[in-house]
């Protein structure tokens, strides 16, 4: 398994230039069902606690008896992996809670993954998760038969604080109390930010071990299996969502 994307295998903050970077895929997004308000906050509410509850035990940020620390933080928020792979499994999962960027005054930076990610996003009251990549996302319909989930989408340029040059950046926003998927191919740029306190995201990595071995990592760390495409954190001025924009129809 020589196939890396990452030079370093156990960095976790390994920055490559965007401007050198081509996608290896494109990602899709399913608008999944919308929610009543109680409804929907009830449910980011119980997957929130459960990993604020995690990071507060004292026990999951240590090794646990397969020496994985369970509870980690992201630059877009904590994590929490609910189940983690196995002999014969390679798949594990995680619960994250965003971070607010309304309240942190700070966007989280574009990246890719040394594997493939499969995630729901989970919206509650007066929340929008803004998706970013560096190639068109293509928004799918939601489920046959269901009533359609309307998602604003607009282009701008990727917030250039690295002095790297202007890039294209294609968004699509995923409103209040609205589950959304996302799949997203290995080595494809994405960029989450949540506009207000209460969004979640539940996240499959279905080949956790392959790709660890794959980078020949140490152990499972999201942190390494992520690779930036910028060294510093845009302001949260920067990033929108600029839902005030005409929304342009991405193919």
């Amino acid at each position: 398994m020589t196939d890396r994307l990452k030079s370093d295998p156990d960095s976790t903050n390994e920055v490559h230039a965007f401007t050198e970077f081509a996608d290896q895929g494109v990602c899709r997004l399913t608008p999944v069902t919308a929610f009543d308000s109680h409804t929907a906050q009830t449910i980011v509410d119980a997957l929130g606690n459960l990993v604020r509850a995690a990071h507060a035990s004292g026990t999951a940020t240590v090794p646990d008896r397969e020496g994985i620390i369970r509870a980690q933080t992201f630059e877009e928020g904590d994590v929490y992996m609910l189940e983690s792979p196995f002999t014969g499994f390679f798949a594990d999962r995680y619960l994250m809670d965003f971070y607010d960027v309304t309240s942190r005054g700070m966007c989280s930076r574009m990246h890719f993954h040394t594997g493939l990610r499969f995630v729901r996003m989970m919206t509650g009251n007066e929340t929008h998760i803004q998706v970013s990549s560096l190639s068109p996302l293509r928004i799918l319909d939601g489920p046959a038969g269901s009533a359609p989930i309307a998602i604003e989408s607009f282009v701008d340029d990727l917030p250039d604080i690295n002095g790297d040059g202007k890039v294209t950046r294609y968004n699509a926003v995923i409103p209040p109390n609205t589950w959304a998927d996302l799949q997203i191919p290995r080595g494809t740029s994405h960029q989450f930010n949540a506009f207000g306190p209460n969004a979640i995201i539940d996240s499959v990595h279905p080949e956790e071990s392959i790709e660890t071995l794959r980078e020949e990592m140490s152990g499972f760390r999201m942190m390494a299996q992520t690779v930036f495409l910028g060294a510093d954190n845009p302001s949260g001025v920067l990033c929108g969502p600029m839902l005030d924009l005409e929304p342009s129809v991405i193919e």
